[in-house]
Parts: C-alpha cells; sequence; structure tokens
C-alpha cells in the first residue's frame, strides 16, 4: 500500500508594517514582504507597503468570508499559488485559525499588520490562538504609530509621555492625572469622547491638541486645536488618527521638519517609462512631494536588428575609437545585445567610451566600466561636444564612433562629432513610441491644474505628454532637465519655470524643490492648495 508524504507545516510570521512609512519598515521585515509567498493582510495597511508583498507577482483579492467554508476544505483555507489575500475583519480565532490551516500546507504564511502585532488586542489575540497549535510562528515588531508619528508632526514629546489606544477601554482619569504629554491612538469617531472625558477629569478645555493623520507618509497633515475644539475637527479625518495632548503643541513649528520640507503636499507629475520612473519618483518623495507616474513613452527595439548587430560585430572588431552613449536606454540596448551574442565589458576593451550626462555614465558604470569622458560643464549633446577631442591622424589610430540612438534622436551631435574630423556610425538602437492615453481622470488633472508641476526629461516627453493627454495647465510649475528639453517645451506653449545647471534627474528635482522654497519665501506661492477629493483619490 503507498503512502503519500505528508508536507513539513510552514511557519506563520506576524509582521508589523510601522506606521505607514515604507522606509520605516525593518530589513527583516522588508525581505519577508518581498519574497512571501502568501500574505494575509489588514485592509488599514497602507498601499506603499502592500505593493511591496511578493513583487513578483499580482495581489489576490478578499479570500477568507464565512461563504468559503466548505465541507471538504477547511475554514479560509488558501490555494498557495495566490499571492496576497486580504482576510476579512473578524473573530482573531477563525483568521488564526486561517493561518494554521493554510500553514500546513507546507507554506510560509505571513500576516501583515499596521503598527507592531504585539501592541493590538486583536492580533495579539491571533498570536495567542496560533500558540496554542504546534504550527511554529515568529514576530517581527514594527515601529507602533505613537512612538513615531509625534516625530513626524515636529512634537518633542520626551521621555514622560503617556501613550493610550482610545479605540479600546481607557482609564480617563489615570490619563488626565498622567504628568506629561499624552499621545492617543484613534479615529475621527473618538475625537468628542476624548475631549468630553479629559476635560471632566481635570484637564483645562484650552489644553492644546494636535491631531496627524497619516502620519510618516507625504500625506501626513497635522492640525492644531485645543480640547475645547478638538470635536469640530472630526469631519471628514477618515483613517487611523494620533493625538497628542499637552503644551508641547506649542512648540511644533520650531521642530517640524516632515512637513515644511520644499515640496511637501505637492502632486507631481512624472511622464516617464515605468521601468525608468523611480529614481526621479524616490528623489521627490525625498523632498516631500507625491509623485504621480505616467508612461509617455514605450521603449521598443528597432524593426531590424542588422544595424544594431553589424555595430556590436564592428565593437569587437576594433572599427571604432570611441562609442557615445546619450541615454540610459542606449546602454541597455547595446547590453542586451552583448547578452544575444555571449559578450560582456570586455567587449569594450579599446574603445573609449562617452557619456552625455552623470545619469547615463552611471548607467555604463553599474555594468563594471568606467567611461573616459563625461561632459564637465552643461550635461547635454552641447556640453559633451565642447570637450570632446577632435580627431588626430597621428595620435588615433582609428577615425569612427559608434552613436546608439533613439530613432528620434536630433542631428546636433553627430554633425558636431563630424566637424570635428571624426566618421560617424548613427545606429538606430531603439525605437520610442508614444504611450497608450493616461485615465481620463489624470488627463483631467492635466488639464485642470490638478498637478503642482511637471518635470520633463527630454523633448519627446514634452511632445508625447501633450500628444496624449493635453498641455499642462498654466499654474502648473514646468521643470526641463535640459536645454533641448525646454526648448521643446517652449514651442509648446509652455512657461519653463525651472531648468537645472547639470542635467541629470537628481539636479531637475533639487533645482524644482530650491524654486519652490524659494517662491514660498518670496510669498508668491501658497502652502500646497487642498485637493479635491477625487484628486486624492
Amino acid at each position: 500500500m503507498s503512502r503519500t508524504k505528508k508536507a513539513s507545516p510552514g511557519r506563520i510570521l506576524f509582521v508589523g508594517s510601522g506606521p505607514g512609512n515604507p522606509d520605516l519598515l525593518t530589513v527583516r521585515a522588508m525581505d519577508v514582504l518581498v519574497n512571501a509567498p502568501v500574505a494575509f493582510v489588514d485592509p488599514d495597511v497602507p498601499a506603499s507597503i502592500v505593493g511591496l508583498i511578493g513583487s513578483a507577482r499580482p495581489v489576490a483579492e478578499p479570500a477568507v468570508h464565512d461563504d468559503m467554508v466548505h465541507d471538504d476544505a477547511a475554514p479560509g483555507a488558501v490555494d498557495p499559488a495566490e499571492q496576497v489575500v486580504r482576510p476579512a475583519l473578524g473573530d482573531p480565532a477563525q483568521v488564526a485559525k486561517t493561518l494554521v490551516t493554510t500553514a500546513r500546507t507546507g507554506t510560509d504564511v505571513i500576516r501583515v499588520v499596521s503598527g507592531d502585532p504585539m501592541t493590538t488586542d486583536a492580533v495579539l489575540a491571533e498570536i495567542t490562538a496560533v500558540a496554542r497549535t504546534t504550527v511554529v510562528f515568529e514576530v517581527l515588531p514594527g515601529l507602533p504609530h505613537a512612538a513615531v508619528v509625534p516625530g513626524f508632526a515636529g512634537l518633542p514629546i520626551g521621555s514622560g509621555h503617556t501613550v493610550a489606544d482610545v479605540r479600546g477601554d481607557v482609564d480617563w482619569a489615570a490619563l488626565a492625572a498622567a504628568p506629561g504629554p499624552l499621545v492617543l491612538h484613534a479615529t475621527d469617531s473618538h475625537l468628542g469622547e476624548v475631549a468630553s472625558a479629559l476635560t471632566e477629569n481635570g484637564l483645562a478645555p484650552q489644553t492644546p491638541v494636535a491631531v496627524t493623520l497619516h502620519g510618516t507618509t507625504c500625506q501626513q497633515r497635522t492640525m492644531e486645536a485645543t480640547l475645547a475644539t478638538l470635536a469640530d475637527l472630526g469631519v471628514g479625518l477618515a483613517g487611523s488618527l494620533i493625538l497628542t495632548v499637552g503644551k508641547v503643541v506649542g512648540q511644533r513649528q520650531k521642530f517640524s521638519w516632515w512637513e515644511s520640507r520644499a515640496l511637501y503636499g505637492w502632486t507631481v507629475l512624472v511622464p516617464r517609462t515605468k521601468d525608468q520612473a523611480p529614481e526621479m519618483s524616490d528623489r521627490l518623495v525625498g523632498h516631500g512631494a507625491i509623485p504621480r507616474e505616467v508612461p509617455t513613452i514605450a521603449v521598443e527595439p528597432p524593426r531590424s536588428p542588422a544595424q544594431m548587430e553589424r555595430a556590436v560585430k564592428g565593437l569587437v572588431d576594433g572599427r571604432y575609437q570611441w562609442i557615445v552613449f546619450t541615454s540610459t536606454n542606449a546602454v541597455r540596448a547595446v547590453w542586451e545585445k552583448f547578452a544575444e551574442f555571449g559578450l560582456d565589458a570586455r567587449a569594450f576593451s579599446g574603445v573609449k567610451i562617452a557619456c552625455v550626462g552623470e545619469g547615463t555614465a552611471q548607467k555604463v558604470r553599474s555594468f563594471g566600466v568606467e567611461p573616459e569622458l563625461v561632459p564637465s560643464g552643461e550635461q547635454s549633446s552641447l556640453g559633451l561636444l565642447a570637450d570632446f577631442p577632435p580627431y588626430d591622424e597621428i595620435f588615433d589610430p582609428v577615425d569612427r564612433i559608434l552613436l546608439p540612438r533613439a530613432d528620434i534622436a536630433t542631428e546636433t551631435l553627430s554633425e558636431g562629432l563630424r566637424e570635428r574630423g571624426w566618421e560617424i556610425d548613427d545606429v538606430t538602437a531603439y525605437r520610442t513610441v508614444r504611450a497608450a492615453p493616461p485615465p481620463a481622470e489624470t488627463r483631467e488633472m492635466i488639464k485642470t491644474g490638478g498637478f503642482d508641476a511637471v518635470c520633463f526629461t527630454s523633448s519627446s516627453t514634452v511632445r508625447n505628454l501633450v500628444g496624449i493627454a493635453g498641455k499642462p495647465h498654466a499654474r502648473t510649475i514646468v521643470a526641463c532637465i535640459g536645454p533641448k528639453t525646454a526648448e521643446t517645451a517652449v514651442e509648446f506653449g509652455l512657461r519653463v519655470d525651472v531648468r537645472p545647471e547639470d542635467a541629470s534627474i537628481a539636479s531637475m528635482v533639487d533645482a524644482l524643490a530650491e524654486h519652490a522654497a524659494a517662491l514660498r519665501a518670496e510669498g508668491a506661492l501658497p502652502p500646497p492648495r487642498k485637493k479635491s477629493r477625487r484628486a486624492r483619490s
């Protein structure tokens, strides 16, 4: 009689996602989330955290419901092929049973909760229920909201503060008698109760209160009130709130650092392809902005591979003295062609490499090769030409340059190199095509000023954005990475507000932040306007 080997049970890992900012995850939590085979996620875990879970697979929809209980399956049993499952809120014992059932199929199960698992009663009940079984479990702590949100709101609570979650049972008399500031976890429905209970137990109605919504994220908003006016703030404050009660609220302007960043609360349009957008988006987030990525171009291989194949063969055969890269896409295209032929960085042996800017140079360096030439001044085709050496028949053994570029590249660089005595093989390494139009809501935001700024990185992004979505509203601040991009923007009737000296993503975003800070200092720029409900969604 044959026997089927029983699968060894997996583990259950309770992961605290912290208050919402992915940068505040522990290194261990980040690793577990990215590699999660199956995850059960609470609805109050922010989308920015959910997006990290099992990055290679799609997110599955809610799967733990009473109507999923069948005679031939344990309650809430989950197919491990589903990457992420959102359990319904309900009985902790039922959720724990689902976790254990799934783990016993041999799959590690990730339970993702907001804040810290050991500071939430419902999650503690789940952990307790799991601990009664033989399934191995781990708890990965997350930063509790109350521990970090006041710091992001500029509230110096010191070591003598008292923390309480007023969403459950509360000893109001003890809270009111606490000597230091109070840090309270609440929702909008609790504001009236907090105000009345604390004043009834001895705190003055004029006691200052700071209410922080979406703490630690770029949507964070802190409002000041007193116990007497606190209940009036409760309208429309959906989500988790952190209340800081006490005289420390008066010091908030002095210590505020998160909400006072130059681009804080701004929605910035990033017209980049999906794989290129993260660099700019991360830089914008660092200045407090909320990037919205809208691809305007798609990069595709050339229609015929013959040109690139001859060019790569020429590199190996010593046909070229230089190869000039004008974009990261060109670097990627050449490297992919190397891979097709089984080549590596050694194919560049004896060939000098020039890059139009530092961003392109960094892409080259990522493949273990150091460029010989990057413009010392303006990082553009003109800047590269200013530094590029003329052909010298005595010192240059070969007079030919390989220029792998997009199909729509301008002739400025190739003509300038020819004037310096070089022969040019101008090869189409990739094609740029117009992307599909963004959703109607995004197009409306572009046309009506829903974006505070837009950052253009090439002439094609200008042309294509206008083509697929319309011209940005006059109130939208326009930043362009270099002179050619700015020239194209002006041709389309746009006012160029920002153009960095150094044509790089980092410099353009930093210049935009400096521009915003200068306008605000001059009183020419009000605080970021409150977005409509539709725009925020």
